[in-house]
């Protein structure tokens, strides 16, 4: 089997698991999360690079019984859509009791791998 990359989404997981995350910030102040050419609020695609910080709130969440096949084994978990300062980011909560996680909670993002495919996801963590 072939390992099929995903270019500038692999390299941001591997920044972010390295606790390097960052995002894109185009000429109007847009935050952006890679992998992105140009801005899809206006177009622009002159982007910087600034660092993402070190924790985000929960902004929603949903706990998932009934997962797709590439996360069976992970099955019940929490997904959770975090804000950092402008920029959101989804992923898994871990650390956190199911019934526990709620609107407002301070996390921290890094890269894991799920327990169905062992491929490499982002997980948000209880800030310290």
């Amino acid at each position: 089997m072939t390992d099929v990359t995903n270019g500038e989404y692999d390299a941001f997981l591997d920044a972010l698991a390295e606790g390097e995350g960052y995002y894109l910030v185009c000429e109007n102040d847009h935050g952006l999360l890679p992998p992105r050419r140009a801005c899809p609020h206006c177009g622009d695609r002159d982007l910087t690079e600034r660092d993402l910080p070190a924790s985000g709130e929960i902004v929603t969440h949903t706990t998932v019984f009934v997962p797709t096949p590439q996360f069976e084994d992970d099955a019940p978990y929490v997904t959770a859509v975090v804000d950092f300062d402008g920029v959101r980011l989804t992923g898994v909560v871990r650390g956190i009791d199911q019934a526990d996680v709620e609107i407002g909670d301070r996390v921290t993002a890094t890269v894991e791998s799920n327990e169905t495919t062992d491929e490499q996801t982002i997980v948000f963590r209880p800030a310290e």
